[in-house]
């Protein structure tokens, strides 16, 4: 009986230990500093602590490097607009890599994106480079671009 309790006390140790949520499993995962950045300077960090559920579509730091640095300073610095493009990357739900259909989905920002699966999944034109990072409030995706809601 002991060690069944022992077990169990490490089992729930454990699974406290690896709850995170979105942010911080990002963050985590060291290749999201600007987005975390980003989602610091548009307010957005306690939304995505949230209860959630949430599906993020990430951009990694090499994603937002395409972006010229002018143009990216000039974002960070319009918190409405950093706002709607941060949004536009998030999805209502828990939404794994094994239920995405090709189609259209509303985003938190309002406007709807393109999810194709031809050849890979594509999320407008942002490949998707990974999936199913789990976190205790949704998933994360990571994207090779950071995509501009129209």
């Amino acid at each position: 009986m002991k060690k069944i309790l022992a077990i169990t006390a490490l089992s729930f140790a454990a699974l406290s230990a690896q709850a995170k949520d979105i942010v911080d499993t990002a963050v985590g995962a060291g290749n999201f500093k600007t987005l975390a950045a980003a989602l610091t300077a548009a307010g957005l960090v306690d939304t995505l602590k949230g209860k959630g559920p949430f599906t993020v579509f990430a951009p990694t730091d090499e994603a937002f490097a395409k972006i010229p640095k002018a143009d990216l300073d000039k974002l960070l610095a319009d918190k409405a607009k950093l706002t709607a493009v941060l949004t536009y990357h998030v999805v209502p739900g828990k939404v794994m890599a094994k239920d995405v259909k090709a189609g259209k989905v509303k985003t938190v920002q309002g406007s709807e994106l393109t999810i194709g699966t031809t050849g890979g999944v594509m999320v407008d034109k942002a490949k998707v480079t990974a999936t199913d990072i789990v976190a205790d409030n949704g998933v994360i995706h990571v994207i090779d671009s950071v995509l501009m809601p129209k």
